[in-house]
């Protein structure tokens, strides 16, 4: 008997294990992360390339601070970031600093210097951030690796917290750059690390959180906290700075003062 049915077909379904997803998911997010990070870094090199001596002992957004103190805290930020990622990739323990006085003595030793030191000296530790970057395995964006904040978090969030980083001490630089800046798709990622350094902190309150994001979206975050929820919404660049304690404009709702984090 001759058959006239076709060539028989089947599907093979291969299923991926729960272990492999997450680190294909976390070297997406890093490696996003890290693209973000480059070209945060590139607009505040730009930024400090345009300083001169008196530029940099110029006063910058942040009390007590001068422009020199904030490129000083970033070119040390960076390093620091250095050390998470010299943990995540060779299993062991890096602390961001040897402590809080270390870190605050780095800064005002390096302040007061031309400003050409302080633009090598930020170049110099940032490539040194995207160097140790390089070539970071999959396992290795997955380890759990200890922020200076005592909050244990994964390796695929550095590259966001550089950017964070990055992104508000350049607007703290008071230079002309400003939040509306930050590429929408990149602040909306930036919420999501501000919500996670809110949550679980026992001074938080209770919040709905809307963002005008990319795409004519709009993101919501739930935190919860002390009280009754509070709705605050806007675009994504007011949220950001609000949620970075620098200032209300632009927002609706009932934003409240939150605990200082950056």
């Amino acid at each position: 008997m001759v058959s006239n049915a076709g060539p028989s077909t089947s599907t093979c379904q291969v299923s991926v294990p729960r272990q492999r997803t997450e680190w294909l998911d976390a070297v997406r997010d890093a490696a996003d992360g890290l693209a973000a990070a480059e070209w945060a870094t590139t607009r505040l090199i730009e930024a400090v390339a345009g300083m001169d001596d008196a530029a940099a002992r110029g006063t910058s957004a942040l009390p007590d601070w001068t422009r020199g103190h904030v490129v000083t805290h970033l070119a040390r930020n960076a390093d620091a970031l250095v050390n998470l990622l010299t943990w995540a990739r060779t299993g062991v323990e890096h602390p961001m600093y040897a402590s809080g006085a270390d870190r605050d003595q780095d800064i005002a030793t390096g302040a007061p210097r031309s400003a050409w030191l302080l633009r090598e000296d930020l170049v110099a530790a940032c490539g040194r951030f995207a160097a140790s970057a390089t070539g970071l395995g999959e396992a290795a964006w997955q380890a759990e690796v200890t922020h200076r904040q005592n909050r244990t978090i994964r390796a695929h969030l550095v590259p966001w917290i550089r950017t964070l980083e990055v992104w508000v001490h350049l607007i703290d630089l008071d230079l002309g750059v400003g939040f509306d800046e930050i590429p929408e798709d990149t602040a909306e990622r930036l919420i999501d690390v501000l919500v996670s350094y809110h949550a679980g902190r026992p001074d938080t309150p209770a919040l709905r959180l809307e963002a005008d994001v990319a795409d004519g979206r709009r993101a919501v975050w739930q935190l919860a906290g002390v009280g009754e929820p509070r709705l605050v919404s806007g675009p994504a660049a007011a949220v950001m700075a609000w949620m970075t304690g620098r200032g209300t404009n632009g927002l609706e709702g009932d934003p409240p003062l939150l605990p200082a984090v950056l």
